[in-house]
């Protein structure tokens, strides 16, 4: 039976000793992981190991393609800052073909925005010049989604892919290959779809480049695009 005191000048509780053990509650090693007890059971030792060795990040030569649509309230006009070399704009097609890739890189459950999405970006965005440049040449989305399932194999159904997905180092270079073209040609128009597709195809090796060279386009089309859009009046969105 449980004892209990009382006392004039205070009052304690002594509460009942309990040697149950409920077998069923995890128990931790002082010196190992924590294991599961049980009679029938035995101990079970619980192990989990994460490696991040192979985990390296992949740092942009220029800041990222922004396409959040943000609204603000007039304010006071920030004092210019100084820079010695002022960055290109994107144009609204090209950040819309760079967002309907990472989209589609999601739907492919791929991990990674590689430049086989860049490339389905940019033909599914569709009013693009490089879109249509691509689709006279007998490249489309349909073809180039063959291409990406012959090269990488069907996606696992279990798989979900990152909201973001992050971009691939060649995805990364693609994009800094197509401001550094803009920033060469010394125009002052905006970064468009046409150096978006150039810059993937720059990208020797990459999935884009196989994709694009299995269906058909080489240097030759390459240099014919460059040459389209450096002529004087050509509008390239």
């Amino acid at each position: 039976m449980a004892a209990l005191s009382l006392s004039t000048a205070s009052t304690r509780i002594t509460r009942p000793e309990c040697n149950h053990t409920n077998t069923f509650l995890p128990t931790r090693n002082a010196l190992g992981p924590p294991s599961l007890q049980n009679s029938w059971f035995g101990s079970i030792a619980i192990k989990l190991s994460i490696n991040f060795s192979n985990v390296r990040p992949v740092l942009p030569k220029y800041p990222p393609i922004k396409a959040t649509v943000s609204f603000s309230l007039p304010t006071a006009k920030p004092e210019p800052v100084a820079s010695s070399k002022k960055l290109p704009k994107w144009s609204s097609k090209a950040i819309k073909s760079f967002a309907m890739g990472e989209l589609e890189a999601r739907k492919i459950k791929s991990p990674t925005t590689g430049t086989e999405a860049l490339l389905m970006g940019i033909l599914i965005e569709g009013t693009n010049f490089a879109s249509k440049f691509l689709r006279a040449n007998g490249i489309t989305l349909l073809k180039v989604r063959d291409e990406i399932f012959k090269l990488s194999g069907k996606p696992d159904l279990y798989f979900f892919s990152p909201e973001h997905p992050p971009l691939t180092e060649a995805a990364q270079r693609a994009l800094d290959w197509a401001i550094d073209e803009k920033l060469k040609s010394g125009d002052s128009g905006e970064i468009t779809t046409t150096h978006l597709l150039l810059g993937v195809w720059a990208q020797e090796d990459s999935p884009g480049y196989k994709v694009l060279t299995a269906l058909g386009f080489n240097n030759e089309k390459a240099k014919e695009l460059h040459s389209l859009i450096s002529e004087p009046g050509l509008v390239d969105r």
